[in-house]
């Protein structure tokens, strides 16, 4: 039978947390939540390591420089379950909406792992997906640690088939196709508010509005969906807290391109405004019909693949640092009884063996 392919309202929040402070960015969040709820959201988009941070840090300064930021961070980062996840399940069941946010997600098993996670709430405060970025991206991995595929998942929900990759796992042509062979309809894409880089024309320039518009629209386009990209805003207490009145530092972070937050449709083009300069919430109105027609065209899932020449798999082990088989616990003393009853066992299959039975 053909699932349901609703129509409701999608929020990218182009937003900025509360720089390094846990509590106060998931007290933010959860007011923003109130806000695009009222507006008729139903499927709510924040963006990569909304909570509380993003470590542009450690592309700016070097690695001797940042050990406080890290600290800070790893003492900042949460835990999944934890109470900051239920002051967010709280907050999707009051407003009946999904959410997705992205976090800095710690573990007991380490003080110092952090990883770049996304969680996925339902419209009734239960955990839908849970993913780690699979690999860290260039500077990225002076702090977070390498995620598993645990949570390279579409999950069915009453907004549709909803995937989810962070920032450069949008490049990942093979991290797009697991979700598009999945059957998903609505990809969210979260991002940074910047990417630090040199200027225009030096080697190492990098565009982060052209990299975001190009990867969305890509996988808009191969995977005949609607694409919510939620990207940070760059606030200018952020902004202060990690050039420490470093002019240089400064510079560079004054002259980076900013991201985008922004919403396509099946065929790869814009739905609605881009928002970039100002904090604010982008909403479009998703039509998941909408991602039949184009099927006719490129179904690289269905018709339009050669499954006899290409193959492809993946492997969604939980990733842990260690598997404990505990010792089994004493048997219990053989009686009497069953030491009788299995000799006597025992001495009729001699008899039948013997006489052929």
């Amino acid at each position: 039978m053909t699932s349901a392919l609703p129509k409701f309202k999608a929020a990218a929040m182009h937003v900025a947390p509360i720089f390094m402070d846990t509590q106060a960015t998931v007290d933010k969040a959860c007011a923003l939540i109130k806000e695009a709820a009222e507006h008729g959201a139903r499927l709510i988009a924040f963006p990569e390591t909304y909570i509380p941070a993003f470590p542009v840090w450690s592309a700016v300064r070097a690695p001797i420089e940042n050990h406080d930021f890290f600290r800070r961070l790893a003492q900042a980062a949460i835990r999944v379950p934890g109470p900051e996840v239920e002051q967010l399940a709280a907050a999707a069941r009051a407003h009946h909406v999904f959410i997705s946010m992205g976090i800095n997600e710690g573990t007991e098993a380490s003080l110092g792992c952090v990883w770049n996670s996304n969680i996925l709430i339902g419209d009734d405060g239960t955990m839908l997906n849970h993913h780690r970025k699979l690999v860290p991206t260039f500077f990225e991995k002076l702090v977070w640690a390498s995620g598993d595929a645990r949570g390279l998942r579409v999950t069915e929900t009453a907004v549709g088939r909803v995937g989810m990759l962070i920032c450069g796992e949008n490049t990942n042509p093979l991290a797009r196709y697991a979700l598009i062979a999945q059957g998903e309809q609505v990809h969210i894409s979260s991002y940074p508010p910047i990417w630090p880089t040199r200027p225009p024309g030096e080697p190492g320039a990098y565009d982060i509005e052209s990299a975001i518009r190009i990867r969305a629209g890509a996988h808009s386009f191969e995977g005949k969906v609607f694409n919510i990209v939620a990207s940070a805003f760059w606030d200018k207490n952020t902004r202060d807290a990690i050039a420490q009145g470093d002019a240089n530092v400064g510079a560079i972070l004054d002259n980076t391109p900013r991201s985008v937050s922004v919403i396509l449709g099946p065929d790869g083009m814009l739905i609605g405004d881009t928002m970039r300069d100002e904090e604010g919430i982008l909403y479009a109105d998703i039509d998941v019909a909408k991602c039949v027609e184009p099927k006719q065209f490129h179904d690289v899932v269905g018709y339009y693949n050669r499954f006899d020449v290409f193959g492809f798999t993946v492997d969604r082990t939980h990733r842990d640092p260690a598997t404990f088989v505990d010792m089994p616990g004493p048997q219990a003393p053989e009686t009497d009884t069953r030491r009788q009853e299995t000799r006597d066992e025992v001495t009729t299959q001699k008899a039948k063996r013997r006489i052929g039975v």
